[in-house]
Protein backbone atom coordinates (compact mmCIF):
# COMPACT_ATOMS: atom_id res chain seq x y z
CA UNK A 1 0.00 0.00 0.00
CA UNK A 2 1.26 3.52 -1.26
CA UNK A 3 2.41 5.46 2.11
CA UNK A 4 2.14 2.72 4.76
CA UNK A 5 6.08 1.05 5.81
CA UNK A 6 6.44 -1.20 8.70
CA UNK A 7 9.30 -0.72 11.49
CA UNK A 8 10.15 -3.59 13.24
CA UNK A 9 10.40 -2.40 17.09
CA UNK A 10 13.94 -3.52 18.59
CA UNK A 11 13.68 -5.85 21.35
CA UNK A 12 14.21 -4.55 24.84
CA UNK A 13 18.03 -4.51 25.65
CA UNK A 14 18.76 -6.83 28.82
CA UNK A 15 20.84 -5.64 31.70
CA UNK A 16 24.49 -6.96 31.28
CA UNK A 17 26.53 -6.23 34.33
CA UNK A 18 29.87 -7.71 32.62
CA UNK A 19 30.02 -4.87 30.65
CA UNK A 20 31.86 -1.83 31.27
CA UNK A 21 31.14 0.71 28.70
CA UNK A 22 27.47 1.98 29.67
CA UNK A 23 27.35 5.39 30.82
CA UNK A 24 24.45 6.86 32.27
CA UNK A 25 23.69 10.73 31.61
CA UNK A 26 20.78 12.00 34.45
CA UNK A 27 20.18 15.38 33.93
CA UNK A 28 17.31 17.67 32.14
CA UNK A 29 15.77 17.15 29.16
CA UNK A 30 12.38 17.94 27.01
CA UNK A 31 10.48 14.88 25.70
CA UNK A 32 9.07 14.52 22.38
CA UNK A 33 5.42 14.79 21.63
CA UNK A 34 5.80 11.06 20.43
CA UNK A 35 3.60 7.32 21.52
CA UNK A 36 6.18 5.46 23.82
CA UNK A 37 7.88 2.92 21.04
CA UNK A 38 6.93 -0.51 22.27
CA UNK A 39 9.86 -1.85 23.28
CA UNK A 40 10.48 1.30 25.71
CA UNK A 41 6.64 0.33 27.21
CA UNK A 42 8.03 -3.44 27.85
CA UNK A 43 11.19 -2.26 29.06
CA UNK A 44 9.59 -0.44 31.69
CA UNK A 45 6.86 -2.87 32.51
CA UNK A 46 9.60 -5.37 33.38
CA UNK A 47 11.36 -3.31 35.35
CA UNK A 48 7.88 -3.30 37.05
CA UNK A 49 7.21 1.00 37.01
CA UNK A 50 3.78 0.12 35.18
CA UNK A 51 2.64 -1.90 37.73
CA UNK A 52 3.20 -3.37 41.74
CA UNK A 53 4.04 -1.26 44.80
CA UNK A 54 6.49 1.27 42.80
CA UNK A 55 4.25 1.81 39.97
CA UNK A 56 4.74 5.51 38.95
CA UNK A 57 1.66 8.00 37.66
CA UNK A 58 0.63 7.44 33.77
CA UNK A 59 1.22 10.91 32.67
CA UNK A 60 4.88 10.36 34.36
CA UNK A 61 5.17 6.79 32.23
CA UNK A 62 4.45 8.85 29.20
CA UNK A 63 6.93 11.63 29.84
CA UNK A 64 9.61 9.49 31.06
CA UNK A 65 9.77 11.50 33.88
CA UNK A 66 12.49 10.09 36.60
CA UNK A 67 12.49 7.09 34.77
CA UNK A 68 15.99 5.12 33.52
CA UNK A 69 15.78 4.60 29.56
CA UNK A 70 18.21 2.45 27.60
CA UNK A 71 18.77 4.01 24.13
CA UNK A 72 21.51 2.26 22.21
CA UNK A 73 21.67 4.63 19.09
CA UNK A 74 21.85 8.38 18.38
CA UNK A 75 18.81 7.69 16.76
CA UNK A 76 17.07 6.29 19.28
CA UNK A 77 17.56 8.75 21.78
CA UNK A 78 16.58 11.44 19.51
CA UNK A 79 13.07 9.71 18.94
CA UNK A 80 11.91 10.07 22.46
CA UNK A 81 13.44 13.25 24.00
CA UNK A 82 13.35 16.93 22.37
CA UNK A 83 16.90 17.57 23.13
CA UNK A 84 17.15 20.67 20.78
CA UNK A 85 14.35 22.43 22.19
CA UNK A 86 15.69 23.99 25.17
CA UNK A 87 13.80 28.03 25.19
CA UNK A 88 17.04 30.55 25.14
CA UNK A 89 14.44 32.81 26.27
CA UNK A 90 14.40 35.36 24.15
CA UNK A 91 12.89 35.78 20.41
CA UNK A 92 11.25 32.45 20.47
CA UNK A 93 14.88 30.81 20.25
CA UNK A 94 15.86 27.15 21.10
CA UNK A 95 19.42 25.79 21.54
CA UNK A 96 20.23 22.13 22.52
CA UNK A 97 20.20 21.22 26.06
CA UNK A 98 23.55 20.05 27.43
CA UNK A 99 22.50 16.29 28.38
CA UNK A 100 21.32 16.18 24.65
CA UNK A 101 24.92 17.57 23.73
CA UNK A 102 26.43 15.41 25.90
CA UNK A 103 24.48 12.31 24.66
CA UNK A 104 25.23 13.10 21.13
CA UNK A 105 28.85 13.46 22.02
CA UNK A 106 28.96 9.89 23.41
CA UNK A 107 27.52 8.14 20.55
CA UNK A 108 29.79 10.06 17.92
CA UNK A 109 32.98 9.48 20.09
CA UNK A 110 32.05 5.47 20.08
CA UNK A 111 29.66 4.63 22.58
CA UNK A 112 27.41 1.46 22.30
CA UNK A 113 24.78 1.93 25.28
CA UNK A 114 23.81 4.67 27.45
CA UNK A 115 20.84 4.95 29.95
CA UNK A 116 18.92 8.10 30.79
CA UNK A 117 17.45 9.46 33.66
CA UNK A 118 14.97 12.49 32.77
CA UNK A 119 14.81 14.47 35.57
CA UNK A 120 12.45 17.42 34.30
CA UNK A 121 12.64 19.67 31.40
CA UNK A 122 15.62 22.31 30.82
CA UNK A 123 14.86 26.12 32.14
CA UNK A 124 15.40 28.80 29.64
CA UNK A 125 18.70 29.89 29.38
CA UNK A 126 18.26 33.07 29.79
CA UNK A 127 16.09 33.68 32.95
CA UNK A 128 15.11 36.85 34.89
CA UNK A 129 17.39 37.65 37.02
CA UNK A 130 17.82 35.51 40.60
CA UNK A 131 15.83 32.84 39.28
CA UNK A 132 19.27 30.70 38.61
CA UNK A 133 20.21 31.29 42.07
CA UNK A 134 17.01 30.99 43.68
CA UNK A 135 15.96 27.67 41.88
CA UNK A 136 19.17 25.89 42.32
CA UNK A 137 18.26 23.83 45.55
CA UNK A 138 15.30 22.31 43.95
CA UNK A 139 16.95 21.48 40.50
CA UNK A 140 20.16 20.03 42.35
CA UNK A 141 17.59 18.05 44.35
CA UNK A 142 15.94 16.10 41.48
CA UNK A 143 19.34 15.55 40.04
CA UNK A 144 21.09 14.19 43.66
CA UNK A 145 18.36 12.65 45.46
CA UNK A 146 19.63 13.57 48.46
CA UNK A 147 16.84 11.67 50.49
CA UNK A 148 16.09 8.48 48.16
CA UNK A 149 16.65 5.08 50.33
CA UNK A 150 18.38 2.48 47.94
CA UNK A 151 16.09 0.01 49.04
CA UNK A 152 12.87 2.08 48.27
CA UNK A 153 12.50 2.10 44.16
CA UNK A 154 9.50 4.70 44.85
CA UNK A 155 11.97 7.26 46.51
CA UNK A 156 14.23 6.86 43.47
CA UNK A 157 15.01 10.29 41.40
CA UNK A 158 18.09 11.70 39.35
CA UNK A 159 21.53 9.24 40.27
CA UNK A 160 19.36 7.18 43.00
CA UNK A 161 18.42 5.27 40.27
CA UNK A 162 21.78 3.46 40.00
CA UNK A 163 20.81 1.23 42.56
CA UNK A 164 18.76 -0.39 40.30
CA UNK A 165 20.92 -0.28 37.25
CA UNK A 166 24.04 -2.88 38.14
CA UNK A 167 25.12 -2.62 34.41
CA UNK A 168 26.04 1.60 34.35
CA UNK A 169 30.11 1.55 34.57
CA UNK A 170 30.20 5.84 34.10
CA UNK A 171 27.98 8.39 35.57
CA UNK A 172 27.13 11.78 33.92
CA UNK A 173 25.90 14.27 35.31
CA UNK A 174 26.10 17.45 31.88
CA UNK A 175 23.79 19.81 33.47
CA UNK A 176 26.14 20.44 36.62
CA UNK A 177 28.16 23.34 35.81
CA UNK A 178 24.95 25.06 33.92
CA UNK A 179 23.33 24.68 37.47
CA UNK A 180 25.70 26.45 39.35
CA UNK A 181 26.36 29.44 36.76
CA UNK A 182 26.12 32.59 37.19
CA UNK A 183 23.66 34.89 35.29
CA UNK A 184 24.43 34.33 31.44
CA UNK A 185 23.56 37.39 29.27
CA UNK A 186 23.86 38.32 25.35
CA UNK A 187 27.11 39.45 23.93
CA UNK A 188 27.97 41.42 21.17
CA UNK A 189 29.19 39.73 18.03
CA UNK A 190 31.22 40.95 15.30
CA UNK A 191 29.94 39.88 12.12
CA UNK A 192 32.47 39.82 9.31
CA UNK A 193 31.43 40.87 6.20
CA UNK A 194 31.76 37.70 2.80
CA UNK A 195 34.86 37.89 1.38
CA UNK A 196 33.07 38.48 -2.12
CA UNK A 197 34.85 40.80 -4.74
CA UNK A 198 33.28 44.63 -4.81
CA UNK A 199 30.95 44.76 -7.62
CA UNK A 200 28.64 47.63 -8.89
CA UNK A 201 25.20 48.14 -8.24
CA UNK A 202 22.68 50.54 -9.70
CA UNK A 203 21.04 52.50 -7.20
CA UNK A 204 17.51 52.11 -7.05
CA UNK A 205 14.55 53.71 -5.39
CA UNK A 206 12.75 50.52 -3.91
CA UNK A 207 16.05 49.70 -1.89
CA UNK A 208 14.56 46.54 0.21
CA UNK A 209 15.44 46.72 3.92
CA UNK A 210 18.67 45.08 4.57
CA UNK A 211 18.70 41.49 6.61
CA UNK A 212 20.08 41.21 9.55
CA UNK A 213 22.83 38.00 9.29
CA UNK A 214 22.27 35.16 11.44
CA UNK A 215 24.77 34.68 14.21
CA UNK A 216 23.34 31.34 15.52
CA UNK A 217 24.40 31.23 19.19
CA UNK A 218 27.17 33.00 19.49
CA UNK A 219 25.36 35.94 20.86
CA UNK A 220 24.76 33.84 24.12
CA UNK A 221 27.29 33.81 26.74
CA UNK A 222 28.14 30.16 27.80
CA UNK A 223 27.08 29.13 30.95
CA UNK A 224 30.34 30.52 33.38
CA UNK A 225 30.69 30.33 37.04
CA UNK A 226 31.68 32.74 39.81
CA UNK A 227 33.92 31.82 42.83
CA UNK A 228 30.41 31.20 44.82
CA UNK A 229 29.35 29.16 41.61
CA UNK A 230 32.41 27.04 41.94
CA UNK A 231 31.95 26.04 45.30
CA UNK A 232 28.41 25.04 44.71
CA UNK A 233 29.47 23.27 41.64
CA UNK A 234 32.29 21.60 44.09
CA UNK A 235 29.82 20.26 46.53
CA UNK A 236 27.44 18.92 44.44
CA UNK A 237 29.98 17.15 42.73
CA UNK A 238 31.41 15.93 45.96
CA UNK A 239 27.78 14.45 47.26
CA UNK A 240 27.36 12.72 44.00
CA UNK A 241 30.91 11.51 44.61
CA UNK A 242 30.02 10.15 48.24
CA UNK A 243 26.60 8.63 47.29
CA UNK A 244 29.07 6.35 44.74
CA UNK A 245 31.89 6.23 47.22
CA UNK A 246 29.30 4.64 49.95
CA UNK A 247 26.90 2.39 47.62
CA UNK A 248 28.56 2.40 44.21
CA UNK A 249 32.43 1.91 44.49
CA UNK A 250 32.73 0.71 41.07
CA UNK A 251 31.27 3.30 39.50
CA UNK A 252 33.12 6.15 37.71
CA UNK A 253 32.32 10.03 37.88
CA UNK A 254 32.82 12.15 34.81
CA UNK A 255 32.35 15.47 35.18
CA UNK A 256 33.17 18.79 33.26
CA UNK A 257 34.56 21.32 34.80
CA UNK A 258 32.36 24.82 34.80
CA UNK A 259 34.28 27.58 32.74
CA UNK A 260 35.15 30.83 34.90
CA UNK A 261 33.66 34.02 34.91
CA UNK A 262 36.50 36.45 33.41
CA UNK A 263 37.27 39.17 36.36
CA UNK A 264 39.76 41.65 37.20
CA UNK A 265 42.05 41.30 40.09
CA UNK A 266 39.89 38.67 42.14
CA UNK A 267 39.18 34.46 42.59
CA UNK A 268 37.82 34.50 38.69
CA UNK A 269 40.91 36.28 37.26
CA UNK A 270 43.16 34.08 39.04
CA UNK A 271 41.12 31.05 38.02
CA UNK A 272 41.50 32.18 34.28
CA UNK A 273 45.18 32.38 35.18
CA UNK A 274 46.14 29.93 37.09
CA UNK A 275 43.54 27.24 36.77
CA UNK A 276 45.28 24.11 38.25
CA UNK A 277 45.80 26.43 41.38
CA UNK A 278 42.62 27.94 41.44
CA UNK A 279 41.25 24.43 41.89
CA UNK A 280 43.77 23.37 44.68
CA UNK A 281 42.49 26.31 46.68
CA UNK A 282 38.80 26.62 45.96
CA UNK A 283 39.09 22.77 47.34
CA UNK A 284 37.77 21.05 44.55
CA UNK A 285 41.22 18.69 44.58
CA UNK A 286 41.35 18.36 48.03
CA UNK A 287 41.17 14.97 49.68
CA UNK A 288 37.59 14.41 50.99
CA UNK A 289 37.91 14.42 54.88
CA UNK A 290 35.96 15.61 57.88
CA UNK A 291 37.03 19.36 57.00
CA UNK A 292 35.61 19.24 54.02
CA UNK A 293 32.30 17.13 54.86
CA UNK A 294 33.84 14.13 52.98
CA UNK A 295 32.13 15.92 50.02
CA UNK A 296 35.53 16.75 48.14
CA UNK A 297 35.19 15.87 44.49
CA UNK A 298 38.75 14.23 44.28
CA UNK A 299 38.98 10.64 44.23
CA UNK A 300 40.16 7.77 42.83
CA UNK A 301 36.83 7.38 41.17
CA UNK A 302 36.28 11.20 39.40
CA UNK A 303 37.68 11.63 36.18
CA UNK A 304 37.31 15.86 35.35
CA UNK A 305 37.89 17.08 31.65
CA UNK A 306 38.74 20.48 30.84
CA UNK A 307 38.94 22.61 28.91
CA UNK A 308 35.03 23.60 27.15
CA UNK A 309 35.14 22.52 23.09
CA UNK A 310 34.05 24.13 20.10
CA UNK A 311 33.17 20.58 17.79
CA UNK A 312 31.45 20.22 14.44
CA UNK A 313 28.30 19.71 16.49
CA UNK A 314 28.75 22.48 19.08
CA UNK A 315 27.13 25.29 16.98
CA UNK A 316 23.38 24.48 18.33
CA UNK A 317 25.07 25.45 21.79
CA UNK A 318 25.13 28.79 23.88
CA UNK A 319 28.53 30.45 22.57
CA UNK A 320 28.84 27.16 20.40
CA UNK A 321 31.11 25.51 23.15
CA UNK A 322 30.30 22.16 24.78
CA UNK A 323 31.96 20.78 27.48
CA UNK A 324 33.96 17.81 27.53
CA UNK A 325 32.72 14.86 29.65
CA UNK A 326 30.17 13.32 26.69
CA UNK A 327 33.30 12.97 24.53
CA UNK A 328 35.32 11.41 27.61
CA UNK A 329 32.56 9.05 28.00
CA UNK A 330 32.47 7.85 24.30
CA UNK A 331 36.20 7.62 24.63
CA UNK A 332 36.35 5.88 27.68
CA UNK A 333 33.31 3.52 26.14
CA UNK A 334 34.74 2.49 23.20
CA UNK A 335 38.43 1.89 24.77
CA UNK A 336 36.52 -0.64 26.85
CA UNK A 337 35.14 -2.72 24.11
CA UNK A 338 38.00 -2.42 21.79
CA UNK A 339 40.94 -2.62 23.79
CA UNK A 340 39.72 -2.80 27.57
CA UNK A 341 38.87 -0.87 30.04
CA UNK A 342 42.35 -0.47 32.28
CA UNK A 343 44.26 0.75 28.42
CA UNK A 344 44.71 4.61 28.61
CA UNK A 345 43.23 7.03 26.33
CA UNK A 346 45.07 9.84 26.74
CA UNK A 347 46.59 10.26 22.62
CA UNK A 348 43.93 10.10 21.78
CA UNK A 349 43.20 12.04 18.32
CA UNK A 350 39.73 14.36 18.65
CA UNK A 351 38.80 14.94 14.39
CA UNK A 352 35.47 16.46 15.30
CA UNK A 353 37.26 19.40 17.53
CA UNK A 354 38.18 22.67 16.04
CA UNK A 355 38.53 25.16 19.09
CA UNK A 356 38.38 25.44 22.84
CA UNK A 357 37.73 27.86 25.41
CA UNK A 358 40.30 28.86 26.75
CA UNK A 359 42.91 27.53 24.57
CA UNK A 360 45.50 25.84 26.29
CA UNK A 361 49.08 25.13 25.15
CA UNK A 362 50.83 22.02 25.46
CA UNK A 363 54.54 21.88 26.21
CA UNK A 364 55.16 18.75 27.52
CA UNK A 365 57.08 20.03 30.68
CA UNK A 366 55.30 19.85 34.24
CA UNK A 367 56.14 23.21 35.37
CA UNK A 368 53.34 25.07 33.09
CA UNK A 369 50.02 25.58 34.23
CA UNK A 370 48.25 23.54 31.79
CA UNK A 371 50.87 20.33 32.10
CA UNK A 372 50.20 20.29 35.96
CA UNK A 373 46.58 20.63 35.24
CA UNK A 374 46.90 17.69 33.34
CA UNK A 375 48.51 15.38 36.37
CA UNK A 376 44.39 15.62 37.92
CA UNK A 377 42.29 16.35 35.48
CA UNK A 378 41.61 15.01 31.42
CA UNK A 379 43.02 17.50 29.17
CA UNK A 380 42.47 18.44 25.56
CA UNK A 381 44.87 20.48 23.81
CA UNK A 382 46.03 21.24 19.99
CA UNK A 383 49.35 19.16 19.18
CA UNK A 384 51.27 19.05 15.90
CA UNK A 385 48.81 15.86 14.85
CA UNK A 386 45.89 17.45 15.54
CA UNK A 387 43.17 18.00 18.85
CA UNK A 388 44.30 15.34 21.34
CA UNK A 389 43.25 13.66 25.09
CA UNK A 390 46.94 14.47 26.43
CA UNK A 391 45.65 13.02 29.86
CA UNK A 392 43.75 10.32 31.14
CA UNK A 393 43.88 10.55 34.92
CA UNK A 394 41.74 10.57 37.61
CA UNK A 395 41.36 13.76 40.54
CA UNK A 396 42.84 11.57 43.30
CA UNK A 397 45.07 13.27 45.46
CA UNK A 398 47.14 9.96 45.50
CA UNK A 399 49.85 9.50 43.22
CA UNK A 400 49.17 5.99 43.02
CA UNK A 401 45.66 6.22 41.54
CA UNK A 402 46.18 8.56 39.70
CA UNK A 403 46.19 6.73 36.55
CA UNK A 404 42.51 6.52 34.87
CA UNK A 405 43.34 2.77 33.49
CA UNK A 406 44.13 1.88 37.57
CA UNK A 407 40.74 3.21 38.57
CA UNK A 408 38.88 1.46 36.08
CA UNK A 409 41.01 -1.73 36.59
CA UNK A 410 39.81 -1.62 39.83
CA UNK A 411 36.17 -1.22 38.95
CA UNK A 412 35.90 -3.94 36.82
CA UNK A 413 37.55 -5.98 40.01
CA UNK A 414 34.54 -4.86 42.38
CA UNK A 415 31.64 -5.20 39.77
CA UNK A 416 32.57 -8.90 39.53
CA UNK A 417 33.21 -9.13 43.45
CA UNK A 418 29.78 -8.14 43.71
CA UNK A 419 28.30 -10.79 41.07
CA UNK A 420 30.27 -13.17 42.78
CA UNK A 421 28.89 -12.13 46.34
CA UNK A 422 25.27 -11.99 44.76
CA UNK A 423 25.37 -15.83 43.73
CA UNK A 424 26.87 -16.75 47.10
CA UNK A 425 24.25 -15.20 48.88
CA UNK A 426 22.29 -18.09 50.30
CA UNK A 427 25.83 -20.60 50.91
CA UNK A 428 26.92 -21.60 53.72
CA UNK A 429 30.33 -19.76 54.76
CA UNK A 430 32.64 -22.25 55.13
CA UNK A 431 35.98 -23.50 53.53
CA UNK A 432 34.20 -24.54 50.18
CA UNK A 433 32.17 -20.88 49.56
CA UNK A 434 35.90 -19.87 50.64
CA UNK A 435 37.76 -21.73 47.70
CA UNK A 436 35.33 -20.86 45.44
CA UNK A 437 35.38 -17.17 45.83
CA UNK A 438 39.08 -17.54 45.89
CA UNK A 439 38.79 -19.65 42.58
CA UNK A 440 36.84 -17.04 40.69
CA UNK A 441 38.88 -13.87 41.37
CA UNK A 442 41.65 -15.55 40.79
CA UNK A 443 40.32 -16.27 37.14
CA UNK A 444 39.16 -12.87 36.60
CA UNK A 445 42.64 -11.57 37.92
CA UNK A 446 44.50 -14.18 35.38
CA UNK A 447 42.40 -12.56 32.22
CA UNK A 448 43.23 -8.99 33.22
CA UNK A 449 47.23 -10.29 33.09
CA UNK A 450 46.81 -11.97 30.24
CA UNK A 451 45.70 -9.23 28.72
CA UNK A 452 48.47 -7.13 29.99
CA UNK A 453 46.31 -5.34 32.84
CA UNK A 454 48.75 -6.48 35.47
CA UNK A 455 52.38 -5.92 35.71
CA UNK A 456 54.48 -9.10 36.98
CA UNK A 457 56.14 -11.65 35.18
CA UNK A 458 53.79 -14.52 36.80
CA UNK A 459 49.97 -14.81 38.11
CA UNK A 460 52.14 -15.02 41.66
CA UNK A 461 53.44 -11.48 41.01
CA UNK A 462 50.66 -9.38 39.53
CA UNK A 463 47.90 -10.76 42.04
CA UNK A 464 46.99 -12.57 44.95
CA UNK A 465 43.96 -13.44 46.72
CA UNK A 466 43.06 -14.52 50.14
CA UNK A 467 39.89 -15.98 51.46
CA UNK A 468 39.97 -17.68 54.63
CA UNK A 469 40.16 -17.64 58.52
CA UNK A 470 43.31 -15.11 58.47
CA UNK A 471 40.94 -12.66 56.28
CA UNK A 472 37.64 -13.08 58.66
CA UNK A 473 37.46 -12.99 62.80
CA UNK A 474 35.27 -15.06 64.80
CA UNK A 475 32.45 -12.25 64.71
CA UNK A 476 32.26 -11.56 61.11
CA UNK A 477 31.45 -16.19 60.52
CA UNK A 478 28.82 -15.47 63.48
CA UNK A 479 27.43 -12.74 61.72
CA UNK A 480 27.61 -14.42 57.99
CA UNK A 481 30.53 -12.20 56.77
CA UNK A 482 32.97 -13.24 54.94
CA UNK A 483 35.54 -11.14 53.47
CA UNK A 484 38.69 -11.72 50.97
CA UNK A 485 41.75 -9.33 50.59
CA UNK A 486 42.57 -8.78 47.07
CA UNK A 487 46.27 -7.81 46.24
CA UNK A 488 46.73 -6.55 42.64
CA UNK A 489 49.55 -4.63 40.45
CA UNK A 490 48.19 -2.63 38.02
CA UNK A 491 50.74 -2.42 35.02
CA UNK A 492 50.58 1.31 35.22
CA UNK A 493 51.41 1.91 38.74
CA UNK A 494 54.65 1.40 41.03
CA UNK A 495 52.55 0.00 44.26
CA UNK A 496 50.81 -2.92 44.81
CA UNK A 497 46.79 -2.05 45.67
CA UNK A 498 45.08 -3.94 48.65
CA UNK A 499 41.64 -4.16 48.59
CA UNK A 500 39.22 -5.75 51.15
CA UNK A 501 35.80 -6.80 49.73
CA UNK A 502 32.84 -7.74 51.99
CA UNK A 503 30.22 -10.10 51.44
CA UNK A 504 27.55 -9.47 53.99
CA UNK A 505 24.44 -10.72 54.19
CA UNK A 506 22.37 -8.67 51.96
CA UNK A 507 25.07 -10.31 48.78
CA UNK A 508 26.77 -7.16 48.11
CA UNK A 509 30.39 -7.46 47.79
CA UNK A 510 32.03 -3.89 48.93
CA UNK A 511 35.26 -2.26 49.55
CA UNK A 512 35.37 -1.72 52.96
CA UNK A 513 37.04 1.59 52.85
CA UNK A 514 39.53 3.86 49.98
CA UNK A 515 41.28 0.87 48.64
CA UNK A 516 44.74 0.04 50.71
CA UNK A 517 48.29 0.62 49.19
CA UNK A 518 51.62 -1.48 49.74
CA UNK A 519 55.17 -0.49 48.55
CA UNK A 520 55.57 -3.40 45.64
Amino acid sequence: MNGLSFELAPSAPTPDPNRVDIACFTGYVARRATPLPVAVRAALAEARWTDGPYARPQPELEALLQLPVVVESWGAFDALFAWDARPVGVGGRTCASYLGAAVRSFFANGGRRAVIVRCGDPWPYLEPAGTRAAQRSARLAALLAPDASPMDPSSWLGIAHLSGLPEVALLCLPDLPDLCAAEPALVDVAIEPPASPEVFVECSANTAAAVEEDVGLRDLAPPRADHAGFIAWRDALGSARARLASRHRELLLLAALPLPMPGARNADNWAQADFHAYLENAGVLAAPDSSNGGRAAASAFVQLAWPWLKTRHSADLPGTLEAPDGLLAGLLAINALARGTFRSVAGSRLASVSGSEPLLSWSGIAETPSDRLAQRVCVIAPSVDGWTLHSDVTASADEAWRAGGVSRLMGAVLRAARRTGEAAVFEASGPALWQRVTRSMEQLLSAFWREGGLGGASPDEAFSVRCDRSTMSQNDLDNGRLRAEVSILPVAAVERITVVLDLTGGGAADALSEPLREVA
